[in-house]
């Protein structure tokens, strides 16, 4: 995975956020797969830790990836099922972050969201 930052005013925790969920969903990175120390995204982007460190945190947080330290940061196996009332405001925080990214990139939410359906339904006949 090659992570890289763009000038979009997109905030660059957000950016590495949203880069590492792309390459877990699309299948690039697979479950247990090893991901770049902190000190190493920061080094390579030539942004502070502080930044990469709450990317990395936020990850953890939604269950996308697991941080083992000192061994390292790794991404999670598919979390366990939570109870649909936690799923159902867990789903709707995704989708606020996506509307918030969506309008920060300057993207319509609208044709975000129908692009979505058409991934899931193109992935989908591949799987």
């Amino acid at each position: 995975m090659k992570l890289r930052l763009e000038d979009n005013g997109v905030p660059i925790y957000v950016q590495l956020r949203e880069q590492v969920l792309r390459a877990i969903g699309s299948g690039e990175l697979k479950p247990g797969e090893q991901l770049p120390t902190m000190r190493q995204v920061a080094v390579d982007l030539r942004v502070d830790l502080n930044t990469v460190r709450h990317a990395y945190d936020e990850l953890e947080q939604t269950g996308a990836i697991v941080i083992r330290r000192p061994r390292g940061t790794y991404v999670a196996d598919r979390p366990p099922p939570v109870d649909p009332a936690r799923q159902a405001r867990r789903t709707e925080g995704v989708a606020q972050q996506a509307i918030a990214l969506a309008v920060a990139s300057g993207v319509d939410p609208a044709e975000m969201a129908q692009q979505v359906m058409q991934i899931m339904k193109r992935e989908g006949s591949r799987k």
